[in-house]
């Protein structure tokens, strides 16, 4: 995937950070201008700044005004960062990968990925994304609504985001399911040929989300049990909850997994099963043939003197002497089972 490139449209103002913030005062501020952030920083209440990294004057905001390292800068610009968790110098760096299904696509399970970068500091939580994000969307119209969370600290924020984003793996994994328990009357009843294709596309789908949560778990394990000054004990406990979510999903695409592996086995069993059903009925056809052949190709020779040739009861004798060698090795087959 190519880097992200910050751009800016000289003939219209850039789009402001989505920024929420609670004054100690009770004072709340929505959606300010950048130049104001900083003065926000300041007074100390909690603060959430939701930045689009397409956007230049939002993105500055991370170097110019948060001061963050210019390694953790540069991974918000690069949509294939590993899932990871980093500690710096007063701030904790979160990448966490968002997941859906595409909507724009012919194939109904084909993946769409987003990854969501979060900064924790003492009172501020940074979010950063390329373009619009579900889950964000979702947890700002809760706290726009209902500011309480944003008032019981940044760091709950953090949970409700981190929470959103792992709970999209199961409507996906609803739709596995649904698939599955399909899956069986396609294959052993109806014997459907486009169940394979299906089959092996859903478990692509099942592989690929085991790949992007797997790195998910050990964040969550992290923001669980690692003792940090930006978390305390009783907000891991909310994390906790996030990283049970992690090990259910996870138990789920193992199950799931292992389901498709053996329905796709059974399948080309039933597959072979029924070669094997064609190719000994031609078996059977071939064999009751081979004396027909046989016969007539020596009484079909051109001689002048063939035995039983004027006989006017030769073709019936010859017709029951075939019928008889095919019955005969028919039997002989079957009684040596090879048939």
């Amino acid at each position: 995937m190519t880097r992200i490139v910050p751009t800016s449209d000289p003939n219209r103002p850039d789009p402001l950070p989505r920024t929420v913030y609670r004054a100690p005062g009770g004072r709340d501020v929505i959606d300010c201008h950048p130049r104001e952030v900083s003065q926000l920083l300041t007074e100390g209440g909690p603060l959430w700044v939701d930045i689009d990294s397409t956007v230049r004057s939002q993105h500055a905001l991370l170097e110019k005004v948060f001061h963050f390292h210019p390694l953790a800068v540069e991974d918000t610009l690069n949509p294939s960062s590993r899932v990871k968790l980093e500690e710096y110098d007063g701030f904790l760096f979160i990448i966490i990968r968002g997941v859906s299904l595409a909507s724009g696509t012919d194939d109904p399970y084909d993946l769409e990925t987003k990854d969501l970068y979060c900064f924790l500091g003492p009172h501020y939580l940074v979010t950063v994304h390329a373009g619009p994000m579900e889950s964000i969307d979702r947890i700002s119209e809760v706290i726009r609504r209902t500011p309480d969370l944003l008032n019981r600290g940044v760091e709950r924020v953090l949970h409700a985001i981190l929470d959103d984003t792992i709970d999209a793996y199961f409507p996906i994994l609803e739709q596995i399911d649904a698939f599955i328990d399909g899956l069986e009357e396609r294959v052993f009843v109806e014997f459907d040929d486009t169940a394979l294709r299906d089959l092996f596309q859903v478990k692509r789908l099942v592989l690929s989300l085991r790949r992007y949560l797997a790195p998910s778990r050990e964040v969550m394990n992290v923001l669980t049990n690692r003792p940090s000054t930006l978390l305390t004990p009783e907000v891991q406990i909310y994390f906790r909850d996030i990283y049970d979510h992690v090990l259910r999903i996870n138990d789920a695409l193992d199950t799931y997994r292992e389901l498709l592996s053996s329905t796709m086995d059974s399948y080309l069993t039933q597959v072979s099963n029924r070669l094997g059903t064609t190719t000994k009925a031609l078996s059977v056809v071939a064999t009751m043939s081979l004396p027909f052949v046989v016969v007539s190709g020596m009484w079909g020779m051109n001689f002048s003197h063939i035995p039983l040739s004027a006989w006017p009861h030769g073709f019936w004798l010859l017709l029951v002497v075939q019928l008889g060698l095919g019955g005969l090795l028919l039997f002989y087959l079957r009684w040596r089972r090879w048939l």
